[in-house]
């Protein structure tokens, strides 16, 4: 150490005790080879001290009093005329303070970045594993109570549903012909505006525009549509479209009181009524007629009129040489389509 070297020419009187019970004697203060040299006026070394290990034990007073760290009773005084080893030994002792490990600076590095990392957690992973676990857990009692307020905030945007009593049959029996494996609808309600196609709420209840049943002489193109929808909610969970656009808040809310406010609900209503409904894979749609006994060419040709952008789902028809099961009676479909008259 150069500062070591340039203080080892320096020497100093002082005052030395061994310990509590010894009578203070005048000693030669010098620096030596990492440590404090304490000798008597014969030259005769009385104590070696560590220069790593000298405390002071009145920081800023004179005279000057050190000691062993941790031996408080062994004392070297060193007076105020001895100004320039006192420096001395200071300026050594900050250099050997800096070169020390500071536990309390790495006990606050781990606690800063334990913070981080738990930060890292809330912001970017609870509230996805938060989502998945409401999704998991909430009762379908509870889904289809959200999908019923919904659906009266929707009504709010769109006008009154389209009903009639006689309708009411066909409807029943198109939601039990349509399923997707173990996806089905519960209830399909046809809106008279505010739906371009088809709209799943929680509780499997299905929003459907008119146009799809009034516009097609074949009931395909309504089931179809709703398969597309079935399909595309076994990709996107209803409710966890909800509670994404309602944010981490709505669903800690959910998960906490079982039931969320109706400004977000009608705010969510008015959103999922404008936004684009999501792609859906050509792979994954056919996979869903086919489990539901559909022919996916005339919901292509509804999506496509000329059939080139929904060729895929006109070649590969999982149908096309099997014959389709009755999609809906004649008088069924026929009520269907007056639904919005009555």
């Amino acid at each position: 150490m150069t500062a070591l070297q340039k203080y080892q020419r320096i020497e100093a009187s002082g005052l030395w005790r061994p310990n509590a019970q010894a009578q203070r004697r005048e000693v030669i203060v010098s620096i030596g080879d990492a440590t404090l040299v304490i000798t008597d006026t014969k030259e005769q070394a009385l104590a070696h001290w560590s220069l790593a290990a000298v405390a002071r034990a009145n920081p800023g007073d004179l005279p000057a009093i050190y000691h062993p760290d941790g031996d408080p009773d062994e004392v070297l005084e060193l007076s105020a005329n001895e100004t320039q080893m006192i420096d001395a030994i200071e300026k050594l002792r900050q250099a050997i303070n800096r070169t020390r490990p500071k536990p309390g600076r790495l006990r606050l590095y781990i606690l800063g970045g334990v913070i981080t990392l738990a930060l890292a957690l809330a912001v970017f992973w609870l509230p996805g594993a938060m989502l998945n676990h409401a999704a998991r857990v909430v009762p379908d009692a509870k889904r289809s109570e959200l999908g019923d307020r919904l659906l009266g905030h929707a009504q709010r945007v769109t006008g009154q549903a389209c009903q009639t009593p006689a309708a009411e049959t066909a409807l029943r029996a198109l939601a039990r012909r349509v399923a997707v494996q173990d996806t089905h609808v519960s209830r399909i309600v046809v809106m008279r505006s505010g739906v371009s196609e088809t709209v799943l709420l929680p509780g499997r209840i299905l929003l459907i525009s008119r146009r799809l049943i009034e516009d097609y002489e074949d009931p395909g193109v309504a089931a179809g549509f709703i398969t597309a929808e079935l399909v595309r909610s076994r990709q996107d969970d209803p409710l966890k479209q909800l509670l994404s656009a309602g944010g981490f808040l709505e669903t800690l809310r959910l998960l906490t009181t079982g039931t969320l406010p109706d400004d977000a609900l009608a705010a969510y209503a008015e959103t999922v009524l404008s936004q684009p409904r999501s792609p859906i894979p050509d792979d994954a749609l056919l996979v869903g007629f086919a489990a539901a006994q559909l022919s996916s060419t005339p919901y292509a040709y509804a999506l496509d009129v000329s059939g080139e952008a929904t060729l895929p789902l006109i070649e590969a028809d999982p149908m096309r040489t099997r014959p389709v099961p009755t999609i809906l009676n004649d008088a069924d479909w026929v009520r269907l389509q007056e639904i919005c008259n009555g």
